[in-house]
């Protein structure tokens, strides 16, 4: 028996979003009633929206969009660190307790709770911090706020790492209630042709020593 946990927030129109970013709408086509068999709804949104996997175009023109981008990094082991104390930056001594063995996915809890309403006041990694994690073999990193770079930011010296070392990324988790320790990641972008970015429904996963076991 495994346990999931779903760390993806709900997409809602009062999700956090960056200022000028689309919202979440949705719209009925078609509704259920004599002579139509089905709902049919139509969803627009940035594709930042929620958990969502940023490709390299987000943050460079001549890169890959979501729709190219390798599956193999949102999906296998990964390790859930604390770093609760960070402040504004991820930095290598936040994440030095649990760097034995890291696996090739690594995701940080920033906050005692996920963000439900915007804020530029959020913790993102510092540059290198990510040289450091991409030493040791790291191919995806993760994170429960909106971006590796901090809200002000005009560089994006974070972006930037990410594109040098090829390191796949994800935004906007939800780690309010996962304990810090090893896991399986699944978090598969959808194959959106020419897309910046690409919701995902991010779950972790791993055997339930309290499930009893099968007859």
């Amino acid at each position: 028996m495994t346990r999931l946990w779903d760390i993806s927030p709900t997409t809602s129109p009062s999700a956090p979003i960056f200022p000028g970013d689309a919202p979440y709408s949705l719209e009925w086509t078609a509704r259920l009633g004599p002579g139509c068999p089905v709902n049919l709804s139509a969803v627009r949104m940035s594709p930042h929206v929620g958990a969502h996997a940023d490709a390299p175009l987000h943050y460079a023109s001549d890169a890959p969009s979501i729709d190219a981008v390798d599956l193999a990094p949102y999906l296998g082991p990964c390790r859930v660190i604390h770093a609760l104390d960070c402040g504004e930056l991820i930095a290598v001594r936040h994440l030095q307790h649990a760097a034995a063995g890291l696996p090739p996915r690594v995701l940080v809890r920033t906050r005692q709770r996920a963000l439900t309403a915007w804020s530029d006041q959020f913790a993102a990694f510092a540059p290198e911090t990510l040289d450091w994690l991409a030493a040791r073999g790291v191919r995806l990193v993760g994170l429960d706020t909106p971006s590796v770079d901090p809200a002000a930011s005009k560089t994006l010296d974070s972006h930037a790492r990410l594109l040098r070392h090829d390191l796949r990324v994800l935004e906007n988790l939800v780690l309010d209630d996962v304990p810090e320790g090893d896991y399986e990641l699944i978090a598969l972008p959808l194959k959106l042709q020419g897309a910046c970015a690409s919701p995902v429904r991010a779950v972790l996963r791993r055997p339930d020593p309290s499930a009893a076991p099968s007859p």
